[in-house]
């Protein structure tokens, strides 16, 4: 996780010039820039760039830099990354008394006496000196006391490496390194952690078959048996509805022997609604006529 021996560039040392500076930010005057963006650029001498006394943020990653010395003048400068370079010394980043976050990953920083320089920015909050997605490192971070060394020398950081030291939130990430501590294994001949054991027995999340109720299945079959019922006699009284409805039809009385004599009153057929299922019980209909009204 060492940075590149030879990035693109090199061999040319590209300087910052005015020239430069104007081209990518598109202001006139130097003092004018607030951000400034010159990453992967292969440059080995930071020239004329202590001139931007206004910068605010800068992006210097992804370069050949050795040494940050333009950078003292800069006393408004709060967000530096100075990632993936060649830098074994932060000293000129002690003027730099906004700077609240710096990415130093991926450089030459052996021990952590190399950060003192930082111990005097009050405002610096945001550390970082490894980054394990990029692949970028410092030898100083392969120390087992590295976290504790660096929390000591510089104990207003609130993150260090994306992780919160300090303030809301820093207990859990604590747990997490303690929790892969604990985890790694270890080369000492001391006793072996047990393994892992499941919680519960095997089989213990298996759906259970469904127990047998008497009294439920006596009640199914009880209910079918009615059911059944109940459709014989709707059907039984739809059969005699059919019939009755022939009969009071009429077609069904001129075909009929119970014909009406000479002055017998006519009734108009009735007609049930089909809806209805009352049971009809008919009399055989009478062979003499209906005597005539008074």
């Amino acid at each position: 996780m060492e940075p590149p021996g030879e990035k693109p560039g090199e061999a040319e040392g590209l300087r910052i010039t005015p020239q430069l500076l104007k081209s990518r930010t598109g202001e006139f005057a130097l003092e004018s820039i607030l951000l400034l963006k010159l990453r992967d650029l292969g440059l080995v001498d930071l020239g004329c760039l202590g001139e931007c006394l206004a910068l605010e943020w800068l992006d210097l990653s992804g370069n050949a830099l050795t040494q940050l010395g333009p950078l003292a003048a800069l006393h408004q400068l709060a967000v530096l990354n100075v990632s993936n370079n060649r830098l074994t010394g932060l000293e000129p980043l002690a003027a730099c008394e906004n700077l609240q976050s710096l990415n130093a990953a991926g450089n030459l920083l052996a021990t952590p006496g190399q950060l003192q320089c930082l111990a005097g920015l009050q405002g610096l909050q945001h550390l970082r000196l490894q980054d394990p997605l990029a692949r970028l490192s410092n030898p100083l971070c392969a120390s087992p006391s590295y976290h504790s060394a660096v929390r000591e020398l510089l104990p207003g950081l609130k993150v260090l490496d994306g992780e919160r030291v300090s303030g809301r939130g820093s207990e859990f990430y604590q747990l997490c390194r303690d929790l892969d501590s604990s985890l790694r294994p270890s080369s000492s001949p001391g006793p072996r952690a047990s393994e892992a054991q499941p919680w519960v027995e095997p089989g213990y999340w298996e759906s259970w078959p469904t127990r047998s109720n008497s009294i439920l299945e006596e009640a199914c079959r009880q209910f079918q048996d009615t059911l059944q019922e109940c459709l014989d006699l709707d059907r039984q009284a739809s059969d005699r509805l059919a019939r009755a409805q022939q009969t009071l039809s009429p077609a069904g009385a001129a075909s009929s022997e119970c014909s009406p004599g000479p002055g017998a009153r006519h009734f108009p057929a009735l007609h049930l609604p089909g809806a209805l299922h009352p049971q009809l019980f008919l009399s055989p209909c009478p062979e003499r006529s209906l005597s005539a009204a008074p």
